[in-house]
């Protein structure tokens, strides 16, 4: 995930904490002061995150040196090590929260989604993430709900029709709003249409929907409406769905849950950065402690 965008959130973050510098350590620790720091786990979590939490410590200063203890995706129990680091004290402090917080945010979700995986494990329901997301994160938010075990809806406007509410309204007519659409997307783009009644779902249907987002119904009405639309397009559940109800969702005929908790809510995971300093061999001089 170290794209171009990636750094540039990462150069942006580092900006914004340390645009001014770090008077705090660098007024302590003299240029020569060395340290080590090992980032563990403060809870049982899925790790994600860790290159880019290793490029925000090398971006602060290249002399700092870092070694990956976990891969992404790896479930770690707490106490578990993720991260060793060694160089210049100042630097490391520096750069701490930057790189706390990507690895926080990111682990928080990745966590999440493998809850959320979890729980329909067996079902052959597929649980996907939403456009409701932090401005600028969603490619990093969305790599941590696959990185997590769960899958990603579309990313932008532009990769699917999704006709909602306020669509119809406007069009005047569901119908209307489907033919606008299959006559100016992209050959081969899927046509999805969001239904709150039977009706709603009778009509997605005979205006040939790919898929039918059954927003906000409880499980014995998404029953009934798998029932009316009988294999003729593929089914998604959206609004309402909470961890504690999500099984009784993942129905026969539903293909997709869509969650929007899987990003917008999330606690960000217990992870910290422990710091040993290395030992004083002269008058502003230190080595790496063993």
């Amino acid at each position: 995930m170290l794209t171009v965008r990636t750094e540039h959130l990462i150069n942006l973050a580092l900006e914004e904490d340390t645009g001014l510098g770090d008077i705090t350590s660098r007024a302590i620790f003299p240029s020569s002061h060395r340290s080590r720091a090992i980032i563990d786990a403060k809870q049982d979590l899925v790790v994600c995150g860790l290159e880019i939490a290793a490029r925000v410590f090398c971006q602060a200063d290249p002399a700092i040196k870092v070694r990956l203890l976990a891969r992404d995706g790896d479930r770690v129990k707490k106490g578990a090590k993720v991260l060793r680091l060694a160089g210049p004290t100042a630097s490391i402090l520096t750069a701490e929260r930057t790189a706390l917080n990507f690895l926080q945010r990111l682990s928080g979700i990745a966590t999440q989604a493998r809850r959320y995986a979890d729980a329909v494990k067996g079902t052959g329901v597929r649980i996907v993430d939403t456009r409701k997301t932090t401005p600028g994160w969603r490619a990093l938010e969305k790599y941590a709900v696959r990185t997590g075990g769960c899958f990603n809806h579309r990313s932008s406007l532009g990769e699917q029709v999704l006709i909602k509410d306020n669509h119809i309204a406007a069009a005047g007519s569901l119908t209307r709003a489907v033919k606008l659409c299959r006559t100016a997307a992209p050959h081969g783009s899927k046509i999805e249409v969001e239904a709150k009644t039977p009706a709603e779902v009778q009509e997605a249907c005979r205006a040939g929907a790919d898929i039918i987002l059954l927003d906000n119904m409880t499980p014995a009405q998404v029953r009934a409406a798998v029932k009316l639309i009988a294999g003729r397009a593929q089914v998604e559940v959206s609004g309402g769905v909470k961890f504690e109800t999500l099984r009784s969702y993942a129905l026969p005929g539903v293909n997709l849950i869509s969650i929007g908790a899987l990003t917008h809510s999330v606690a960000a995971a217990d992870l910290s950065l422990d710091l040993k300093p290395g030992r004083k061999v002269g008058r502003d001089r230190w080595a790496r402690r063993e």
